[in-house]
């Protein structure tokens, strides 16, 4: 594998976790209207549980059910949400942004559509574009962490390390101690190969209330990558069902299995420190 490819991987994985992944827009709050924020409210159907803990099943019905609801009322700014978040999630990224696009025309000053439509340009790989949208979705009076982060994450994904953590810091002036922020830094160290750096914060952010099955797993990647695989495999089982336990230990090890291509990355020059 080329160093590219290499380091195109590992956004892809920063992306995704991000919490953790791996780009953290919780569109609970990006607005200072709690209701119009709710993106589950009146008729719509509500998930049982957050769609990026489902397996592939749920994950399909959730769509089918949040298809229907859009179908029936494409200008609904809820199912609209909704429905492309489930579309993400099951990897349609272009068939999620082009229902948020949709939305968007519809809800044009509305701060939570906006930073869901942000994050579908990131998710289909238009990041220069979500970061406008993500920019014009944020208030300088009020400015929304989560907003902040996702910044973060988007200037990682275009490899703007220095830009990326200099975001997730502000992010942390607005929410200290976050777990999603300090997983994103901790990520966006994975990225330059300063494995120390990346579980410190990663360490920090398990340890931190409310932190999710998402941090944990980021943790465990970098606690692999650095050959401690028993351990690693071991926060990746905590607090998941066996199935998705399973799921988590079996992305890892696909993960880990890069780790080669990852010291090579990393002493080419590309990495701020070689992978140990």
């Amino acid at each position: 594998m080329s160093a590219g490819s290499t380091s195109s991987l590992l956004r892809t994985f920063l992306f995704r976790g991000a919490s953790a992944a791996l780009l953290a827009l919780a569109l609970a709050g990006c607005s200072t209207t709690a209701n119009k924020d709710n993106i589950t409210t009146g008729s719509i159907p509500k998930s049982s549980r957050p769609m990026d803990t489902m397996n592939s099943g749920d994950l399909a019905q959730a769509t089918a059910t949040f298809g229907k609801a859009y179908d029936a009322n494409p200008k609904d700014r809820d199912a609209g949400v909704n429905y492309a978040n489930a579309l993400r999630m099951s990897g349609r990224n272009d068939q999620a942004l082009a229902v948020m696009q949709q939305v968007a025309i519809n809800n044009p000053s509305d701060r939570g559509v906006l930073a869901a439509y942000g994050k579908a340009q990131a998710a289909a790989g238009q990041l220069e574009q979500a970061l406008s949208t993500i920019d014009r979705a944020q208030t300088p009076d009020r400015p929304d962490w989560r907003l902040v982060s996702a910044e973060g994450a988007i200037l990682d994904q275009l490899g703007r390390s220095t830009d990326a953590r200099g975001k997730y810091r502000d992010a942390l002036v607005l929410a200290p101690n976050e777990p999603t922020i300090l997983s994103n830094l901790g990520m966006s160290y994975v990225l330059t190969g300063d494995l120390k750096n990346a579980e410190n914060y990663l360490r920090s952010a398990a340890g931190q209330p409310g932190a999710d099955s998402r941090v944990r797993q980021n943790l465990a990647l970098v606690v692999g990558l650095q050959g401690r695989f028993a351990e690693a495999e071991k926060i990746a089982r905590q607090e998941l069902t066996p199935e998705q336990a399973n799921a988590n230990v079996t992305y890892l090890r696909s993960m880990l299995a890069q780790r080669n291509s990852w010291q090579k990355l990393a002493a080419s020059g590309d990495g701020k420190k070689a992978i140990q």
